[in-house]
């Protein structure tokens, strides 16, 4: 932010994006109230939402009602001042979501993967286009209207190529100018997540992580993958491969080489879904997926206490790896495996963690509703996006100030 620390315009930069994230956090407020949040007096928060209501970022919506006095103004972060897309990719379609800056879903479009790699392979770009275009449709904006999307795939950037790495499953995203024709096809800079981790930014902003500084996010699912916060920050590691725990090494899990979600060797052919299912069907119980296979064996005594059980075994040994390492403050289980299991297999991964590691972390399942992976996408964009459009607008309207007096009170 331009100016010198401590001078007016600094201090009115300050107030004003701590007013935006009260509104954000709290929803509409009155100037008394917002007065109270951000300690300023009365007039200082008149002009501060003047100002912010000047610049478009602010709107009056209604009043208080029911209590003795004149009625109070309300004012609220206007939606229309920002509007971003956030997606998931996997082997079986894109899904993209469109939200405003409050963070309001507005409108979500699923397109299904196409027919065949080679189709692909060179229309990424175009397919992703397609995704953001319907979700834009479904929200009744134009196109044009988003300012940042955040993608969230299977694998993760490399720093250093700019590659997509451990997801060979996923023909057309490995292309090293995938990002940059990528934001030229939205017309917005684009950021390229892996799905874990944008999982664990979901569960830390509001699930069962929310105000934990260190803890380890375990995903089983058709893959199987983990996001590792230390510090409150994401570790990501050399090549962005932190986390990818679908290929340590375990006892009982051959060491076969390969790349997708039923080739890796390692933790992943314990815990898959794949795995599970193999799990299942061994124990005389057929389903057609994880998350049904579990489910029948909850309610099944006897053979589905079997798979439960050995499934909470093969879980607690990859774990006790992790714990060992990192010695993480709470772990938290996530993905259809994890979901379908509930509770009882939480239970059972808790007892045989017991014993394996020193470190006791706490173990929880994961609380964030609908798609975490969507969710941290959209948690991404909107940070990013709110930190661009704020300082922004409220930088070039403390510019066009500087000819006139400063605002009695340093508001």
């Amino acid at each position: 932010m331009a100016g010198t620390p401590g001078t007016p315009r600094v201090l009115r930069a300050m107030n004003d994006r701590a007013a935006l994230d009260l509104l954000l956090a709290h929803g509409p407020l009155t100037r008394t109230r917002l007065g109270e949040l951000t300690g300023l007096s009365k007039p200082t928060a008149s002009q501060l939402l003047g100002r912010l209501e000047s610049a478009g970022l602010v709107r009056t919506t209604g009043n208080v009602t029911g209590r003795p006095g004149p009625s109070a103004q309300l004012y609220e972060v206007d939606p229309g001042a920002a509007h971003v897309a956030a997606l998931t990719v996997d082997p079986e379609g894109i899904t993209a979501a469109v939200a405003d800056i409050t963070g309001r879903v507005l409108g979500e479009h699923r397109l299904a993967a196409v027919a065949t790699a080679e189709d692909v392979r060179d229309r990424t770009a175009e397919l992703v286009g397609r995704a953001v275009d319907g979700a834009l449709a479904a929200a009744g904006l134009r196109p044009g209207a988003l300012h940042r999307t955040v993608i969230g795939t299977p694998g993760a950037l490399d720093p250093h190529t700019g590659a997509l790495r451990y997801a060979p499953h996923l023909p057309g995203w490995h292309s090293r100018t995938l990002r940059d024709e990528l934001a030229e096809a939205l017309g917005t800079p684009v950021a390229v997540e892996n799905d874990v981790n944008l999982a664990a930014l979901a569960e830390r902003h509001d699930g069962t992580a929310r105000g934990v500084e260190n803890f380890v996010h375990v995903w089983a699912d058709e893959g199987v993958g983990a996001a590792v916060v230390i510090g409150g920050t994401l570790l990501r590691g050399a090549t962005g491969g932190a986390g990818e725990i679908g290929y340590m090494p375990v006892p009982g899990a051959p060491l076969t080489r390969g790349g997708g979600p039923r080739d890796a060797g390692g933790f992943q052919r314990l815990v898959g879904a794949p795995a599970v299912l193999g799990l299942a069907r061994a124990h005389g119980l057929d389903a057609a997926t994880a998350g049904e296979a579990l489910r029948l064996a909850a309610g099944t005594p006897g053979a589905g206490d079997a798979v439960l059980a050995e499934l909470g075994r093969r879980l607690a040994v990859g774990l006790a790896a992790i714990v060992a390492v990192v010695d993480p403050e709470l772990v938290v289980l996530s993905g259809e495996v994890c979901r379908a299991g509930g509770e009882r297999l939480r239970e059972l991964v808790e007892e045989g963690l017991t014993g394996l590691a020193l470190p006791r972390p706490r173990l929880r399942l994961s609380t964030v509703e609908g798609s975490p992976i969507l969710a941290g996408a959209l948690h991404t964009a909107l940070a990013a996006t709110r930190d661009t459009v704020f300082d922004t607008t409220i930088a070039r309207a403390g510019r066009a100030r500087t000819a006139t007096p400063s605002d009695p009170g340093g508001s």
